[in-house]
């Protein structure tokens, strides 16, 4: 009798260790390490923009060193909120990410009453990809040579002339908003879809100025279509030495720097926001993705999560003045 208990309870063993085994395979595959499916990266502006470009070039390095897709969606409109709601409404699983530019979190919120997510609450920053500078170009029938003579003509004639943007609130919006502060001048904002939009008509002569990313700027300015004044940065750009900063072609001091950083929908888990980011970090350390963004006028970055969140706090108390002070609302 005592020899058979035995024998049940070695077999029950043997059961539920069988059964433990089998029953635990697919808690094995579940965390197999991320990513183990496609990443997506939302981008909230057109294809071939700025934040694109840059989103397509990390996409890329990222799905060599990861071995899964990194899909690239654009999903535009309302100043970038309408891609940023996507992604902030998604599973925080690591899987969906968004490419935002600056304004999308630091401007947005004090322009809209009413917006579609809590810019400080419903994302984690991973990290800040690029930045670069603007510059502020000009028609062909425009006859300022430099931003001083631009400034006098805008003096002379007050809200006549115009700036065309990206959209309200965007990174191109909010750099000429800031250049009409600084320099005491009133043109009227013409909004567009993209910036590519705002540079067709500046070449075509209907709207007189735009400060636009260097990087989209640099093909219509090579080509002679439009004219560059001055770029926002303090240094003239690598991209483009001839460019003058605007600072020193005619209003000291100015400096207006555009970024484009990935973030996350909030809640996700840590080591997945602290991988994709020393991913991203090793990436653009390498030689020929600095060069990449060298040659469009932008400067990889890579900092930290909690270095880019205090970069988009400061940021956000920065251009909620400029917002107040200029009286900025969606039209």
């Amino acid at each position: 009798m005592l020899y058979r208990q035995k024998w049940l309870a070695l077999c029950s063993a043997m059961t539920a260790g069988l059964f433990a085994l089998v029953s635990g395979t697919p808690a094995l595959a579940q965390s197999a390490p991320w990513p183990n499916k496609p990443v997506r990266i939302v981008v909230p502006f057109p294809a071939g923009g700025p934040t694109d470009v840059v989103a397509r070039l990390l996409g890329q390095r990222l799905q060599e060193a990861w071995g899964q897709s990194v899909l690239v969606e654009n999903k535009t409109g309302a100043g970038g909120n309408i891609g940023a709601t996507e992604v902030a409404k998604a599973a925080n699983d690591g899987y969906t990410l968004v490419m935002a530019s600056g304004s999308i979190v630091t401007v947005n919120p004090h322009i809209y009453a009413k917006m579609p997510f809590d810019a400080t609450k419903d994302f984690a920053p991973i990290t800040n990809v690029a930045q670069g500078p603007m510059v502020i170009v000009v028609g062909p029938n425009v006859a300022a040579k430099n931003i001083a003579e631009f400034i006098a003509m805008a003096k002379a004639k007050p809200g006549q002339m115009n700036f065309g943007s990206a959209g309200i609130g965007s990174q191109v919006h909010m750099a000429g908003e800031n250049f009409l502060y600084s320099a005491g001048i009133d043109l009227k904002h013409v909004p567009y879809k993209g910036e590519s939009l705002a540079l067709t008509d500046v070449a075509g002569g209907s709207v007189e100025m735009v400060p636009g990313n260097l990087a989209a700027m640099l093909p219509f300015i090579k080509s002679g279509k439009v004219k560059a004044l001055g770029v926002t940065s303090a240094e003239r750009s690598p991209a483009a030495p001839d460019i003058p900063t605007v600072a020193e072609s005619g209003l000291p001091g100015f400096v207006n720097v555009g970024w484009f950083g990935l973030l996350a929908p909030a809640g996700t888990a840590k080591e997945i926001i602290d991988k994709v980011q020393r991913d991203t970090a090793a990436i653009l350390a390498t030689d020929d993705t600095k060069q990449r963004l060298l040659a469009v006028g932008m400067t990889p970055v890579g900092n930290t999560p909690a270095r880019f969140a205090e970069a988009i706090r400061a940021e956000s108390a920065s251009w909620a003045k400029v917002v107040r002070e200029r009286k900025i609302q969606p039209q």
